[in-house]
């Protein structure tokens, strides 16, 4: 293909809506986190252990989260997820119009990442389950799609595992990309922020999966029910299906109000420019564009 005519396929079908561009890329790279994130638990689960196992599902899920971020991250910030998304706004980092739309884009690429494993897996999971799709007991497999407690996890101590977890995420990526503090070098963020995730699982992962993201869960939770685990997806450890909506939320708010402060609050004036330019996992372009339309208001 010639410039020209790259040039004149770029004019023709390039988007030009900020908001729109970014929906797109918080789309695709939430649904590389639940396509490759949740491919390795189906990996798990359905080779009975045998190429893979929990450390296989933390390095995995970590290495999703970076690419994903990588995907994504110059157009949108590569937030994939809504606690991110939320706790951001909450901090005035992010204009709240974005909430709803991010969430909505984040949502549907989980669906359709859930709906890639369950399709690339589906010869390995006929042969598992023999065509019987069960949410709990030893054949189950719902596991693959959405988190679920273990059998001694009261909903209290799950809710208080998830609003933790996220907790800590929210204010490891605050520090991460807070110009003030040491920051992580520019272009090296996803990989920190996947070394991040990878820690968070190695640790608190045994109670309830450690989710820490409304979107990871509820939409593959609504695939698994769809194709075939039935309502007791949404019934079974407690009506636990909440849980990993609720308190992600909370969590992410809570740790951006933390970091906030405990570290960014008392940063020395002469960063404050530094500080709030770049700390909004976005990029420049975006904010030239909110400018002119404030301007035009």
């Amino acid at each position: 293909m010639t410039k020209k005519a790259g040039r004149r396929l770029r004019d023709r079908f390039a988007l030009k809506n900020h908001l729109v561009k970014e929906a797109l890329a918080e789309f695709l790279g939430t649904f590389i986190l639940i396509a490759l994130g949740c491919g390795c638990v189906a990996q798990s689960v359905l080779s009975r252990g045998a190429f893979g196992g929990a450390p296989v599902i933390s390095i995995g899920f970590s290495m999703a989260v970076t690419i994903g971020i990588y995907v994504a991250g110059g157009v949108s910030g590569g937030h994939i997820n809504p606690a991110v998304t939320f706790a951001l706004c909450l901090a005035g980092k992010v204009k709240w119009i974005k909430f709803p739309i991010y969430t909505i884009a984040q949502c549907l690429g989980a669906f359709v990442g859930a709906a890639v494993v369950f399709g690339i897996n589906y010869d390995a999971l006929m042969d598992y389950t023999g065509g019987e799709f069960n949410v709990t007991g030893p054949k189950a497999t719902a596991l693959i799609f959405a988190t679920y407690p273990a059998e001694y996890l009261t909903p209290i101590n799950g809710f208080a595992d998830q609003v933790m977890s996220t907790a800590i995420l929210l204010l490891g990526i605050f520090a991460i990309f807070d110009e003030g503090n040491l920051r992580v070098p520019k272009g090296l963020e996803p990989i920190a922020v996947g070394l991040l995730i990878l820690l968070l699982t190695s640790s608190l992962a045994m109670n309830a999966g450690c989710a820490m993201n409304p979107a990871r869960d509820i939409a593959p939770r609504i695939f698994s029910y769809m194709a075939g685990w039935g309502p007791e997806v949404f019934t079974a450890g407690n009506n636990w299906w909440w849980v990993p909506i609720v308190a992600p939320m909370l969590g992410g708010a809570l740790g951006a109000v933390l970091y906030m402060l405990f570290i960014e609050l008392h940063h020395p004036p002469q960063n404050e420019g530094a500080k709030h330019g770049q700390h909004e996992l976005t990029n420049m372009e975006e904010e030239k564009w909110f400018q002119k339309e404030q301007m035009a208001l």
